[in-house]
Formats: structure tokens, sequence, C-alpha cells
């Protein structure tokens, strides 16, 4: 498998050094999980910044599971209605990786329809290896995200993916 392994114990320190940061710009008051990998860590930020509205938001951006899946053209949200209304909540939105910032960009855009007062997002792993050109160090759009685990090169798996 041409993949790093993260271990629950990689993810642990991951989740509590997020919350950290997360925690110097303020507790939010929700956060919304990207399903399905960002839901594991989505509860444990929650635990960690002592938060329990928690919510789930389905957008996909890959065709399957495995190392390396294709991606489809644009991330396919299903059951929109699942995260409700976020009038003038702070929103933290949280997903285990970001590639090209598809995904978020998506879901950030659906959650505006829910009226949130400010929309944040955490990733474990930003992964740079298929990073599009228009979001690099040159573009000066580097971050996509507003929190960072780590930075990665490669393809990674998480413990709750492997069997």
């Amino acid at each position: 498998m041409d993949a790093d392994l993260l271990t629950w114990h990689d993810v642990a320190g991951i989740t509590e050094a997020l919350a950290a940061a997360v925690i110097v710009d303020g507790v939010p008051d929700v956060v919304v999980g990207i399903l399905r990998g960002g839901m594991v860590p989505a509860v444990l930020l929650a635990h960690h910044l002592g938060v329990r509205d928690v919510r789930a938001l389905t957008i996909t951006h890959t065709q399957s599971d495995g190392v390396n899946a294709p991606k489809v053209e644009r991330p396919v949200l299903t059951n929109p209605d699942s995260v409700g209304r976020l009038d003038d909540r702070d929103v933290l939105l949280v997903d285990d990786v970001v590639g090209s910032g598809g995904t978020l960009d998506a879901a950030r855009s659906h959650l505006a329809h829910s009226h949130p007062g400010s929309v944040r997002t955490a990733v474990c792993l930003q992964n740079l290896a298929n990073w599009p050109a228009t979001r690099g160090p040159t573009s000066g759009n580097w971050r996509i995200a507003t929190y960072i685990g780590r930075e990665v090169r490669r393809w990674v798996v998480f413990p709750w993916e492997r069997p």
C-alpha cells in the first residue's frame, strides 16, 4: 500500500492540537463533521472543546474509499437538510483531510444557506501531493482551512479506515 498509516495516538495528538488552536479564537457553538471521514475528528474536537451540538454533512469528492481513489468532477452533496438551521451561530466545519479544497468549498457554500454567523474550518491533514496550481504558495491561497493539523504529501489511511 502506497500510503502512510495514522494511529489512534496520532489522531488524538492532532485533534488536541487543533482544539487548542480553535480555543484561541473562541469555542464554536456548533461542530459540523463532513461524513464520513470528518465525523470522527469532529466528535473528538467537540469533546475537547466541550461542544455538545454536533451535526453531519454528507458530501464526497472521491468515487471510492481506496488509496488514491479517483475524484468525481464536483463534490456530491446528499441529504442537504441534515445540518439544519445555523442562524447566527459560530460553526466549526471539520474534515479528515483536504486535498484540492473542493469539498470544503462546497461544504462552506452549502452552510451559507443555513445563515451561520461565522464558519471556521479544521482538518487533520492538508495533502499537498496533488495541490492545484491555483492554490499554492505563489497564489497567496495556501491555507484552505482555518486550522490544519499536519501537512502531508501522500495518501494517508486513518485508523477508522482500516479493516
